[in-house]
């Protein structure tokens, strides 16, 4: 978790993505992102130097019409004194069998959103951390650019003036290898989504093409990072390169 903590530590710092006083609300869908997350800003919280408080969310989609066991995350959170909170709900019925749409991870995405940013405020939260990290930004860029023929990311830090609340992204120096390897070294629990479009997505072809790129050159997803911070591409440029 070290190497983990540090990177998340800097995009913090580059981005100012916590300040004093800051509570944070941790979408935990249960997967290796979440829980390093999670994990990373308890550690964090205890020697960074900024107080602030840390609470995780689930929001259980019950697909098929079945309740998700946490336990092993509440286990987790208890010992690193996270409040964790289990919200249940019908996404599952409605998106797969009611609505049975054809794509249905667009409308799930915003069912979930829209639970978690009512639940963080709920929980007196200003701030909602997502698990994202450096190959999902690449992936992002690159579903937009040959999906919609346009240049864009989602951004570290984005605000959201309707519901006054700031979601932020720790995770988005880090590589999914390396998230990868902080969960499995430290054996975290993982808990497996039971979704029917789970790995079946359009998000899937383009991890896969960028695994491929980063194959081909080591350097591919510095280069990346780097040309989305020259070009401040939605505000990915830090701080200090601003002044």
């Amino acid at each position: 978790m070290q190497r983990l903590e540090g990177l998340m530590r800097k995009a913090i710092q580059d981005y100012g993505m916590i300040a004093p006083g800051d509570k944070v609300c941790v979408g935990v869908s249960g997967g290796k992102d979440s829980i390093a997350l999670t994990v990373g800003l308890a550690h964090l919280r205890k020697y960074m130097g900024i107080p602030f408080e840390l609470v995780a969310v689930s929001l259980d989609p019950q697909f098929e019409g079945k309740q998700t066991n946490y336990e092993p995350l509440q286990e987790l959170f208890a010992q690193l004194d996270v409040p964790y909170e289990i919200r249940r709900s019908e996404i599952g019925t409605i998106v797969f069998d009611i609505r049975k749409e054809p794509n249905p991870c667009a409308l799930c995405a915003k069912m979930r959103r829209g639970i978690l940013h009512n639940t963080a405020k709920e929980l007196g939260c200003n701030k909602i951390a997502l698990g994202h990290h450096l190959d999902d930004a690449i992936e992002t860029f690159y579903m937009n650019l040959w999906g919609e023929g346009r240049l864009g990311c989602f951004s570290p830090v984005t605000y959201l003036s309707r519901k006054d609340i700031t979601m932020i992204r720790p995770m988005i120096l880090a590589s999914e290898a390396e998230v990868r390897k902080a969960v499995t070294s430290n054996g975290f629990p993982i808990v497996k989504s039971t979704c029917p479009a789970d790995g079946a997505t359009r998000r899937q072809e383009m991890k896969q093409y960028v695994s491929n790129m980063c194959r081909q050159d080591k350097a591919f997803r510095q280069k990346m990072l780097g040309a989305m911070q020259g070009a401040d591409l939605d505000g990915w440029m830090p701080l200090h390169m601003k002044k």
